[in-house]
C-alpha cells in the first residue's frame, strides 16, 4: 500500500479460496463509508466476497482496552478445545464472539461490548 491505495474493490476482486476467518478489530469495519452509510458493502463484507467464510467486524468506534479484552476472550473460547496441530474451526466464531462478550460483561458495559458483529458461517 506504499505505492498505491488498496480499495475495497481490490479486496473484493481477489479470490482467496482457503481464507477461513478474519477478526477486524479496528473501528467501523462493518459499516459503509460516510457517503453511503446504508450500503451493505464494507470491509467485512469485502473480505467475505474475496473468500473469507467468517468475519468479525465493528459497527462503530471501539475502545482499545475493550477490544483487547474481547479479542483475548474470543480466542480463548475459539481455541480452547484445539489440540496441538489442530485446525481452527471458523464455524465456531459466532459462538466464540458471544461467549467473549459475555465473559467481559462484568467489566465492560453493554454499549461497548455490542460493537462487534459476526457475519458468515
Amino acid at each position: 500500500m506504499r505505492d498505491e491505495h488498496l480499495t475495497l474493490l481490490d479486496i473484493m476482486e481477489k479470490h482467496i479460496p482457503h481464507a477461513e476467518f478474519a477478526f477486524l478489530s479496528a473501528c467501523h469495519t462493518a459499516v459503509g463509508d460516510e457517503q453511503t452509510p446504508d450500503e451493505v458493502i464494507h470491509l467485512a463484507a469485502g473480505l467475505q466476497f474475496s473468500g473469507f467464510k467468517s468475519v468479525v467486524g465493528s459497527l462503530w468506534q471501539v475502545d482499545d482496552a475493550v477490544t483487547k479484552d474481547v479479542v483475548k476472550a474470543f480466542y480463548e473460547h475459539l481455541l480452547d478445545d484445539l489440540e496441538d496441530g489442530g485446525v481452527m474451526d471458523c464455524t465456531k466464531a459466532a459462538w466464540a464472539l458471544n461467549r467473549a462478550t459475555n465473559a467481559v460483561k462484568t467489566v465492560v458495559p453493554l454499549e461497548r461490548r455490542m460493537v462487534f458483529i459476526h457475519i458468515g458461517v
